[in-house]
């Protein structure tokens, strides 16, 4: 039987901020962190996306912070600005219950507003990008930091962030808390991991296949003609759809597209302000707009637990990035959909991925066309190699 937040050692004030939102009793991830978070022990923890991780140290830094200890006195590490903002957004409850303030830092807004805030604020939650142009202004002091959290550590790594991280943890006094959070702790990012880190506890927790939450795999034959209105007909009854393209312009094209077949959606890309794209996020967040068309890069900071179909109008580059995109359904004990349009010439290596991934009976279940001809592989969820 799994324990009461108050059971793991939560406060009354944070227990009673988080049941204002609906929020009973902890995740697996939670109930695992949080004693070692708890009890300032540093933590390497792996989890797949959505498993709830956010509150695994969004909890510790309300219980952990004083507010006479300086500002900030935690800062949390992200990859992205969408990432930014919807992390900030789960810790202000927490944090205002024990009289703390946080803000958030990321580019696309004015550098001396985010400054003040910054110098203000008890929790600082930012990229590194930034964060570290404050730092070098002198804007900024990281040196009363006394709880450090990396979220999606390997995220920061492919986007090329490890020497940013690296100056910013060299300005953080070593007696400190650190949590390390990833979807892997092997390679370059278990490295980093044991770099940053002192004596950590490591915590790794997968979801059962057994489990609700599971992703329904499905792959669908098109043809250029048909490509825009097998899309349409797959959104027709769907609820909360995140569409995946190759490009920026791609993803505005599609938008279009869509519109002349009655279909609403919103375009996440790169090249939007960040007011665009926040607005673009609250009304498929509100359901307003059933549609998000987005770029892989666009889409690497959103964390939301209500998708319920993932459509990758263009196929991947890599088995990474499939399931990275297909991760973005089946959260928080929810089912799932994912489809992947196929064109003709796309389908000998999307056979080969879908093989590698563990969904090669999915794929001949399709119909289409195979790089060979028997597969015997069922479907789940898949390993990370090139596709």
């Amino acid at each position: 039987m799994s324990k009461s937040f108050r059971e793991l050692g939560v406060s009354r004030p944070v227990v009673d901020a988080l049941a204002a939102r609906k929020i009973e009793s902890p995740f697996r991830i939670q109930e695992l962190v949080l004693p070692d978070a708890l009890a300032g022990l540093d933590v390497l923890a792996r989890s797949p996306t959505g498993s709830g991780k956010t509150l695994a140290f969004a909890v510790p830094i309300a219980e952990r912070t004083s507010r006479d200890a300086g500002c900030p006195s935690a800062l949390v590490l992200v990859p992205t600005r969408e990432l930014a903002v919807q992390v900030t957004a789960e810790i202000e409850p927490l944090a205002q219950a024990k009289g703390l303030s946080v803000t958030a830092v990321y580019g696309g807004m004015p550098l001396h507003t985010q400054a003040k805030r910054a110098k203000r604020a008890h929790v600082l939650v930012a990229t590194p990008g930034r964060l570290e142009d404050l730092v070098q202004r002198r804007l900024v002091d990281l040196g009363r930091v006394r709880i450090l959290i990396l979220d999606e550590a390997d995220r920061m790594l492919d986007m090329g962030f490890k020497p940013q991280v690296d100056k910013l943890v060299r300005r953080i006094s070593r007696n400190r808390q650190t949590m390390f959070f990833s979807a892997t702790l092997d390679g370059e990012v278990g490295s980093l991991a044991r770099q940053y880190t002192n004596s950590p506890s490591r915590i790794e927790w997968d979801a059962l296949p057994d489990e609700p939450g599971e992703i329904e795999h499905h792959f669908v034959a098109v043809t250029t003609d048909t490509k825009v209105e097998t899309l349409v007909e797959h959104l027709r009854g769907s609820y909360s759809t995140l569409v995946f393209v190759r490009t920026k312009r791609g993803a505005e094209r599609l938008v279009t597209k869509l519109a002349r077949h009655g279909v609403k959606a919103a375009a996440m890309h790169g090249d939007m302000s960040q007011n665009a794209r926040q607005r673009a996020l609250r009304q498929f967040e509100s359901g307003k707009t059933a549609v998000l068309v987005a770029t892989d890069v666009a889409a690497r900071g959103l964390d939301l637990d209500d998708i319920t179909h993932v459509i990758n109008y263009d196929p991947p580059a890599e088995d990474k990035g499939y399931v990275h995109r297909t991760g973005r359904t089946g959260r928080a004990g929810r089912s799932g959909t994912a489809i992947t349009l196929v064109l003709p010439e796309q389908q000998a290596d999307t056979s080969r991925a879908a093989r590698r991934l563990g969904h090669g009976e999915r794929y001949e279940q399709s119909g289409l066309q195979s790089a060979r001809s028997k597969l015997v592989y069922t479907s789940r969820r898949g390993r990370r190699s090139k596709w």
